[in-house]
């Protein structure tokens, strides 16, 4: 089976006037097509820079990163970036911000919009369309959010800790509806999250990088039982707590070793 994503040999320094950072260090990386796959690790590690990478945003200083087995040179509509701010435009109806992406990609025809709208409708938002964003509760902006970066059709969705800033009920009810839309959709995901709890629930794996510089330190296997339940109930499941302990204490040897 070809990859979706396949780092080779990332390496990535950040210059500024006054010094040079190694933020990622010949990192290597296969994410294949359906897989769920989390980053978690020590804040400087590189999970951003990763995501940026990938999506096109930032170019490696050393390695290459490819997506469908071309190198990534810049954005495609392929793959989605749904960040922790919604960015939605406040002169924008929600429907409008919604189809944003159709906008740049110029695919406004009806069977694009026709499609933009039935997300909506699963998303809840239906009632919605026409408000704007200010109107809205958090929960609901990140759902248009939601729909915004599915409404192209990408086959890779990056998100990077698209929950973090909600509460604890709404985060955790937003898991599930993104768990089960992506997987429902068959699509690939990358997910930055600084919540182990969070990275075992909706993953197939859990990939700690430690830092300075970013780089891979062990990769978990999320057990079926645990992967198949829905992200709210397996926090219930047996193992759970166990495989979220053991990531824990990796992360803790990693830090001493800092």
């Amino acid at each position: 089976m070809e990859p979706v994503v396949e780092l080779q040999h990332i390496t990535h320094v950040y210059v500024s006037d006054r010094e040079a950072s190694l933020a990622l260090d010949g990192l290597d990386l296969k994410v294949y097509p359906g897989e769920f796959v989390s980053l978690v690790g020590p804040s400087g590690c590189g999970k951003t820079t990763l995501l940026s990478i990938i999506a096109g945003l930032l170019q490696p200083t050393r390695g290459g990163a490819f997506v469908y087995g071309r190198k990534v040179e810049g954005t495609t509509p392929e793959v989605g970036y749904m960040l922790q701010q919604d960015y939605l435009f406040p002169w924008r109806t929600i429907f409008e911000n919604a189809s944003i992406g159709l906008e740049l990609t110029g695919r406004l025809d009806e069977k694009h919009l026709s499609r933009t709208s039935s997300l909506l409708e699963e998303m809840g938002l239906e009632g919605a369309r026409n408000l704007y964003p200010q109107q809205l509760s958090g929960g609901m902006r990140q759902r248009v959010a939601l729909v915004r970066t599915l409404s192209t059709d990408p086959g890779l969705l990056l998100l990077d800790e698209p929950f973090s800033a909600l509460d604890y009920q709404t985060k955790l009810q937003l898991e599930d509806l993104i768990s089960e839309t992506l997987r429902e959709r068959n699509k690939t995901a990358i997910l930055v999250t600084h919540d182990l709890s969070e990275a075992v629930a909706v993953s197939d794996r859990v990939i700690l990088l430690e830092s300075h510089p970013g780089k891979i330190r062990r990769t978990f296997e999320v057990p079926e039982h645990i992967r198949l339940a829905r992200p709210l109930m397996a926090r219930e499941q047996d193992g759970f707590n166990e495989l979220f302990h053991e990531i824990w204490r990796e992360m803790e040897n990693a830090g001493e070793k800092e």
